[in-house]
Parts: C-alpha cells; sequence; structure tokens
C-alpha cells in the first residue's frame, strides 16, 4: 500500500513539473523566438511567429547571407533573459535583455490557434534599431551586431 502511494505521489509530481514547464507558454514561445533569431535560425524563429511576423524573418534572413562569419559568431554568443511575462487573453508581452544590450526590451505575442506565437513588426525594428544605435555609438561599441539583430519594442519610449 505505502508503495503505491509513493508511486502515485511521483507520478503526481512528475505531471506537475511538466504541466509548469509547458511548451504552450509566452515565456517559451519568446525564449525560442529570441534565441533562434540571436543564432540566425530563421527557421526555427518562424515555428513560433505569425505570418507578418515571418515576412520580416525573410527580410531580415536575406540582409543577413551577406554578413560575415566573424559578426555571425558574435550573433550567436548573445544570451537571452526573460524578465517578466504579461499575459492578458491571447495577448502576451514579454519583457527581456540581451547579453550585449542590458536596456530592457519587449517582445509581444499572440495567440492564435491554441499557441503562442511572436508578433513582431517594421516599427519594433525601426524604433529599436534607433535607440541601440545611439546606445552602441555612446559606449563606443563599432560592431553595429544588436542593430542588425532584431530589438523588439523598447520597454522605455513614450508611448
Amino acid at each position: 500500500m505505502k508503495r503505491h502511494f509513493l508511486s502515485l505521489i511521483a507520478v503526481v509530481a512528475v505531471c506537475a513539473v511538466l504541466l509548469s514547464c509547458s511548451p504552450n507558454s509566452p515565456k517559451v514561445a519568446a525564449e525560442k523566438f529570441l534565441t533562434s533569431i540571436y543564432q540566425l535560425d530563421y527557421n526555427g524563429a518562424k515555428n513560433v511567429s505569425t505570418d507578418d511576423t515571418k515576412k520580416m524573418l525573410d527580410m531580415y534572413e536575406q540582409f543577413t547571407l551577406n554578413l560575415p562569419d566573424s559578426m555571425k559568431q558574435q550573433f550567436k554568443k548573445i544570451k537571452i533573459e526573460v524578465k517578466s511575462v504579461k499575459e492578458e487573453k491571447d495577448n502576451a508581452t514579454v519583457t527581456y535583455t540581451t547579453t550585449d544590450f542590458p536596456k530592457e526590451q519587449t517582445l509581444h505575442l499572440v495567440k492564435q490557434n491554441g499557441k503562442w506565437l511572436a508578433h513582431w513588426t517594421k516599427e519594433d525594428t525601426k524604433t529599436d534599431q534607433m535607440d541601440q544605435g545611439a546606445d552602441q555609438s555612446s559606449m563606443g561599441d563599432s560592431t553595429g551586431a544588436p542593430a542588425l539583430a532584431p530589438a523588439p519594442a523598447d520597454t522605455t519610449k513614450a508611448k
């Protein structure tokens, strides 16, 4: 009897762990999207993207084809840290930082057909490339790496 009880507790614990790490959460989708982007794995990013975002990724993929290997290697060293997730119905906002750009940034996600997808627009890239470029020039960094990778919506800009 004690053995069955312990087995039941073990099964419940495993289920709880699996459910808490749901692969269909905004955090997991954002981490997959952002990590894929910085690894220049556009197909991986497209797996967790809206149709509009996939079009943006196609443009970025074409642009990055001609990057020197040294710059591609710089991107692959960048680490992502998700700071917070705010979920409201079928929309979520993930706040994150990267090792090369510690200023908080946001990524918007939408839930479509029960799956969380990154929703990243042209407007997000224009604003953030300007913000990152200004911050880089003040730090003396001329690599341009952050401006080439997507930096969805800066959380500090005025609304």
